[in-house]
């Protein structure tokens, strides 16, 4: 929340905001929805609440969950691409591709929208309460709710689909964030000796955000690595036991809890408005300072 509304205020402040920092909150915007969806029913579930949601309520939370865990998935992969191109050479072709992708960032991120939301109508339509009788061994039981595959082949098919896609966000985090280290590598052995270059000066400004991309991509790959482990062994499984979804829930829910940590931690317009008092009575404090020395 705190991503969201400091880059709100920025955005409404200075007229604009950088593509990266779009991109920034969008992922703020799915991580708090998938901390409502899932965690807070979690939460709830564990002191004792009961009988939560409705089936209606159900297809709304499992489907706003979804989503918006694939979202952070695509989001985060778009973050570790569009930076890799940002830090690529300024040839004709190059710098182009720049200026389309910066352009285009909404747009392609209501595209990415479009296509998680395409995928996930099996589980509003076959998201239920959870009740007290027998259900399909292909059943995940999601806390108040029960998500039923009916049969094997779509339990297979679908876990394949949604696994699928997690690969490939990963495959081009990998890629994008090798191509990212490598560049710093270079630019490390180019600044010996030339810090004062202004150019030099601009570039590792781009240099120090695509360190912080690199370790929001470490976070995920670490997290959603194991969550997507997990997933594939739950496939072999006839009847997933309740613990294992627990495990599941825990490591899904975690990169959405701890990566605006990070972001925060690493991002300079944020850090810039998080103590403003405190900076405030340091330059007063040094102000007086000053002053006695001067008199």
């Amino acid at each position: 929340m705190f991503i969201l509304i400091q880059f709100t205020y920025i955005r409404i402040t200075e007229k604009r905001l950088l593509s990266a920092n779009i991109i920034l909150t969008v992922l703020a915007l799915v991580n708090v929805l998938v901390i409502i969806s899932r965690i807070i029913p979690q939460s709830l579930n564990a002191l004792g609440v009961d009988n939560l949601l409705d089936d209606t309520s159900c297809k709304f939370v499992i489907f706003t969950y979804r989503v918006n865990r694939a979202m952070s998935i695509c989001v985060t992969s778009l973050l570790s691409c569009y930076q890799c191109i940002v830090i690529a050479p300024n040839t004709k072709v190059w710098i182009y591709v720049k200026n389309r992708i910066t352009q285009n960032v909404v747009p392609i991120i209501l595209v990415l929208w479009i296509i998680n939301i395409s995928l996930y109508p099996y589980f509003v339509l076959n998201a239920t309460t959870r009740k007290n009788q027998t259900t399909s061994p292909y059943t995940l039981h999601l806390v108040y709710c029960d998500a039923d595959f009916l049969n094997y082949i779509a339990y297979i098919v679908n876990g394949a689909c949604y696994a699928f896609r997690d690969f490939i966000c990963v495959g081009l985090m990998a890629f994008a964030s090798s191509y990212i280290v490598f560049t710093l590598h270079k630019h490390k052995k180019l600044v010996k000796g030339i810090r004062s270059s202004e150019k030099v000066q601009g570039r590792s400004v781009e240099y120090r955000a695509s360190k912080a991309v690199i370790l929001l991509v470490a976070l995920y790959v670490l997290l959603y690595g194991l969550d997507n482990s997990v997933w594939i062994y739950t496939l072999t499984l006839s009847d997933v036991s309740p613990s294992m979804n627990e495990i599941r829930i825990f490591l899904a829910s975690s990169y959405s809890s701890l990566s605006p940590i990070l972001i925060i931690s690493t991002n300079p317009k944020l850090q810039n408005n998080i103590l403003p008092y405190k900076r405030r009575t340091l330059s007063c404090n040094n102000q007086g300072h000053i002053h006695s020395i001067s008199k």
